[in-house]
């Protein structure tokens, strides 16, 4: 079987990929160190022969070789999407996020430099920061603070970005010898949402959902106008494999192409949880985009991707996940 190592297998996004490459055929290692993730959102998987649970900590290095999977099938390809992606966490714990993007770039990097395997970084459209240009396409370079409250965050992955690309123009040594270029590159990730969010990780749609089932007061962030661009989980996967199994190596935005202001969304989920919660205004957090919408011609036209699920089915779905842990 086509063996493959997922970081941060046991996350929200991880989860819904380590399924669905189950679903194609892969034999899979799901290997997280439950930071963020949850051994929950993959225990449906472990009866699978085929599937491959690792509690540790990428930061730390590690020889895959020593991994059950990888000596059973050897190593087709990495997915790296091992880091805690919330505002909560950027505040709670911005020194393993850095380690886990920087530290632990390199040693999954290792891992498919060593296998000659397919690698995929998990980026993000915070790369874009607030944003100059809008929508933001893959050729925008961004408009950072790199001393902000997010910067431990978005400058991590510009730099993981920055290794991939390098190790992909199979320049210079690595481990102290010539290298054959990596066949990989990333994905830039735009807003995503589904089932096996974290109730309390203080992510938008997650927050609204809760607060909604709860009756209690929704809290939108400044004036409420700001914009995102939602994505279901099962649509980005989809995109993310498309991306894996393809030759590609530049990045590719994936989101939804269609924005949406915070007051929008919650009243959207006002309707779905038939909640009476007022919506209330606190003041507007740190470098918070205004905007943020993805281009997404290259996705179309290089993985023929296209969104399937529209924002109010993906939002009665999620709603109806959170519903028990109001």
């Amino acid at each position: 079987m086509k063996h493959v190592i997922v970081t941060g297998g046991a996350g929200f996004i991880g989860s819904h990929l380590c399924e669905a490459l189950l679903g194609r055929g892969y034999a899979v290692t799901c290997i997280d160190n439950y930071v963020t993730g949850n051994r929950e959102n993959v225990a449906h998987l472990e009866r699978r022969q085929e599937f491959f649970v690792e509690e540790y900590d990428v930061s730390v290095p590690l020889a895959c070789d020593s991994l059950a999977g990888v000596r059973e099938h050897g190593l087709f390809g990495v997915l790296h999407f091992a880091c805690p992606a919330s505002p909560v966490d950027f505040e709670r714990i911005p020194f393993e996020i850095l380690k886990v993007d920087s530290f632990g770039t390199f040693h999954a990097l290792d891992w498919a430099l060593r296998h000659r395997a397919r690698f995929v970084l998990a980026s993000t459209s915070e790369i874009y920061g607030d944003p100059l240009t809008h929508p933001q396409t893959e050729d925008y370079w961004g408009n950072v603070n790199t001393i902000g409250p997010r910067a431990c965050y978005d400058e991590t992955k510009r730099f993981a970005e920055a290794c991939v690309s390098a190790a992909a123009r199979g320049k210079g040594t690595w481990s102290g010898r010539p290298y054959p270029a990596l066949n990989g590159g990333m994905v830039r990730i735009f807003n995503t949402y589904g089932p096996r969010m974290r109730p309390d990780d203080g992510r938008v749609v997650s927050e609204f959902c809760m607060q909604a089932l709860r009756n209690q007061p929704i809290t939108l962030h400044g004036d409420g106008k700001q914009t995102r661009s939602f994505c279901y989980v099962s649509d980005l996967v989809d995109g993310i494999i498309r991306y894996f199994e393809s030759e590609l190596r530049e990045p590719v935005n994936l989101g939804n192409p269609n924005e949406f202001t915070m007051i929008e969304l919650a009243e959207k989920i006002r309707e779905h949880t038939g909640s009476k919660s007022a919506l209330t205004h606190l003041p507007g957090r740190e470098d918070d985009p205004r905007r943020r919408q993805p281009e997404i011609t290259r996705a179309r036209k290089l993985l023929d991707w296209e969104l399937r699920v529209p924002l109010d089915e993906g939002l009665k779905r999620t709603v109806e996940y959170f519903r028990p842990f109001a």
